[in-house]
Order: C-alpha cells, then sequence, then structure tokens
C-alpha cells in the first residue's frame, strides 16, 4: 500500500441538481475518484456545495447519495480525515453526518497549516464582497429560528422547491467563466488579504478552474466542479496541483 501523504480538495459535486442529466453517473463517477485516492490520500477536505440540497431532519433522512455516503464512511473508517465545508447549498447540516460516517463540519473559512505551508480554506461565499441581497439570504438560511420553522414544513413541499430554486438559478448549458483581473471577488480577497502570510488560497464556489500566483507570492486555487470539469486539487507536502480526473 502506498504511504498516505497527499491532501485532497473538491468542492462543487452539487449531487442530486435537477439539471444534471444523469445524476447516477456523476454520483458513480465521483465515487470512482474518491476510491481511487483512498491508499494515498491523508486528508480530503470538501470546501462546499458537495450537495445541491440537504436538510439534515432530525428523524429522518432525505433519499439519494447512498453511494457516495457510503464511500466517505469507508474511508473515514481507514484513518482518511475528511472535513467538509458548508455551503450555501448544503447549509444545513448538522450532526447526523459527523456521527453516521465520522467527518468534520466547518461553517466559514479556517486557517490551517500542513507541512509547512499555511492554507487560506472556504467554500468561497463567506468572504469578499458580495450583493446585500445575498448576504440577506445566506444570514436568514443560518438563522436558528427560521432553520425551525422551516423543519416544521413537511418534505413533501420543501424538498421539491429547494431543488426546483436551485434548477431556475443555474442551467444545465450555462459554462462557468474567468470575469477577468479585477472582477473577480475571490481574486480580490486574496490579493487584499494582509492579516498574513498565506501560501495558499483554495475556494469552491465560482465553478471555474484557476490557479494563479496573487498578492504576496500566494497562490489562488479556484477548484471548478464536479459538473463540467471533474476537477480537484491535491496537496503532495511540497506543492498543490490543480487537476482533472480522467
Amino acid at each position: 500500500m502506498a504511504q498516505r501523504q497527499n491532501t485532497y480538495f473538491l468542492s462543487d459535486f452539487h449531487l442530486g441538481a435537477k439539471y444534471i442529466t444523469d445524476r447516477i453517473s456523476q454520483e458513480r463517477r465521483i465515487v470512482g475518484f474518491l476510491d481511487s485516492i483512498k491508499d494515498d490520500a491523508s486528508e480530503i477536505y470538501l470546501l462546499g456545495d458537495i450537495i445541491d440540497y440537504w436538510y439534515e431532519y432530525r428523524y429522518v433522512v432525505p433519499r439519494g447519495f447512498v453511494r457516495f455516503f457510503g464511500k466517505l464512511a469507508e474511508l473515514a473508517d481507514s484513518g482518511i480525515r475528511i472535513h467538509w465545508f458548508i455551503g450555501n447549498h448544503d447549509i444545513w447540516i448538522f450532526d447526523y453526518l459527523p456521527k453516521e460516517i465520522g467527518l468534520s463540519i466547518i461553517d466559514g473559512e479556517r486557517t490551517i497549516e500542513i507541512n509547512g505551508k499555511t492554507f487560506f480554506l472556504a467554500h468561497g461565499d463567506s468572504v469578499g464582497k458580495r450583493k446585500l441581497s445575498f448576504r440577506i439570504l445566506r444570514a436568514i438560511f443560518r438563522n436558528k429560528a427560521c432553520q425551525k420553522l422551516y423543519a416544521a414544513i413537511h418534505p413533501r413541499w420543501t424538498i421539491p422547491f429547494a431543488l426546483g430554486w436551485s434548477r431556475n438559478s443555474r442551467s444545465d448549458d450555462e459554462y462557468p467563466e474567468y470575469l477577468g483581473e479585477g472582477n473577480e471577488y475571490l481574486e480580490e480577497f486574496a490579493k487584499n488579504y494582509n492579516k498574513q502570510h498565506i501560501d495558499y488560497f483554495i475556494f469552491g464556489h465560482r465553478h471555474i478552474m484557476l490557479d494563479k500566483t496573487v498578492g504576496d507570492n500566494s497562490k489562488l486555487i479556484i477548484l471548478g466542479d464536479w459538473i463540467h470539469f471533474d476537477s480537484y486539487a491535491v496537496f503532495d507536502g511540497k506543492e498543490v496541483t490543480l487537476k482533472k480526473y480522467v
């Protein structure tokens, strides 16, 4: 067995999204990738929007994703540390997945050190300049009282509503594009970050693949997605490489 020394970063699977034509094939492809790294991965960081919609009820589990959850459980049981950053689609993860699978849930951003390198990690919806309407909606979704009221509505109404909203906000032929210098808010955030030196800023959310030097010799990595690119980043202990799964 190969030595487990690699750290993997993935985001934006949007499992279960209505605009993905063959959702089962997509899930199998992701599971296939996770299986391919099980012998060399020490840690896996899932940087948000892993599921297109998830609400964790107290006594029931939403249908779907059994292959994916089973693979995560297998990896966690084998000793691989898995960290799931909440995105703007998979906001409502509470205690079921951490207890059942054995992963850690992170809401917001984190600065961590791996093998002497400093990483700033986030989904990407909580940093930089965002529209006021987005910030208000984000605050409502995270409000405990609103969550309790939402949970009181039967899932037969809430789940179709949420998936329909997601489908309307992103069409299946919407191909993500880099907006150019000065127009990418995650890039501007990384450029202007001055709290400490960061070797690697790694984000999801934007659905573009970007590997770029910013600021004081830092690297910005935007992970792409598993809708258009099947992309991920891997840190081998020396440097981060942005790749596609083929």
